[in-house]
């Protein structure tokens, strides 16, 4: 089976709602390939190593989270971003992105595809009354010390998480997949007892060490595998088309 490339943009950019999330890059279809649509190859990043991979697989589209187009990179078609953009226009092959829709979803997003896998119990936003929060506070269904859950989150991703363990238990948890580390705060103001995302700068770990909260990060890469996953899957269903998910391993 089919669909055309302008039917099922139309219906993500309505799934995703995503023109009603600021961003620091366009959403959607970012890249236009051929009209039809019959295999879609879905991946975190749209590096060539993903575009090789659908090259082969004869993919008509690309299903990433991070595209191209970023607010703060040299507009340039030079190097590195000449070669990828040379791949999908010279194939006829789509590129679509979703960040920040992506992130925030209720059912396909990146933080409640990561509670899922992880059994966490999702309470809310991180930050209450604020509706593009991208963060999520809960709890694990039992308390446990720093050290078994940060091995249970290992176990989950396939990847040992950075610790920065606390002195309490980890019932109560806040989480945001990716380069969220600034967080921290918010996760401190909702009274978490342990903060899960991707990345980690230098002061992070005073941060938490400082407030008695335990601080994880389990890899941007690792974190976000799930949402563009899930929405894959979701289109396949919805459409009848093929998809397959290509994990570039990524150890950031």
């Amino acid at each position: 089976m089919s669909v055309t490339l302008t039917t099922l943009v139309g219906e993500l950019d309505r799934y995703l709602d995503a023109a009603r999330i600021a961003d620091y890059c366009p959403n959607g279809l970012q890249v236009e390939g051929r009209g039809e649509v019959r295999r879609i190859v879905s991946g975190v990043t749209a590096s060539q190593a993903l575009l090789d991979a659908a090259l082969e697989q004869q993919a008509d589209l690309v299903l990433v989270h991070h595209g191209y187009f970023w607010k703060s990179e040299n507009p340039c078609i030079t190097g590195m971003k000449q070669r990828r953009l040379k791949t999908l226009l010279a194939n006829d092959i789509s590129l679509l992105a979703y960040h920040l829709p992506l992130d925030l979803h209720p059912e396909v997003g990146n933080n409640v595809q990561l509670a899922q896998r992880l059994g966490l119990q999702v309470e809310g936003p991180l930050e209450p009354g604020n509706p593009r929060s991208v963060g999520l506070l809960g709890s694990l269904p039992q308390a446990l010390s720093p050290v078994d859950f940060a091995a249970q989150v290992g176990k989950v991703l396939g990847r040992e998480p950075l610790l920065i363990a606390g002195e309490r238990p980890i019932r109560r948890l806040a989480w945001c997949t990716g380069a969220a580390q600034g967080y921290i705060e918010q996760a401190v103001a909702a009274g978490a007892d342990a903060y899960l995302t991707g990345e980690v700068s230098e002061s992070t770990v005073h941060s938490a060490r400082e407030n008695g909260i335990s601080f994880l990060a389990a890899g941007h890469h690792a974190t976000e595998r799930y949402g563009v996953q899930a929405l894959g899957e979701w289109i396949a269903r919805r459409f009848g088309v093929e998809h397959r998910f290509v994990d570039c391993a990524n150890p950031v």
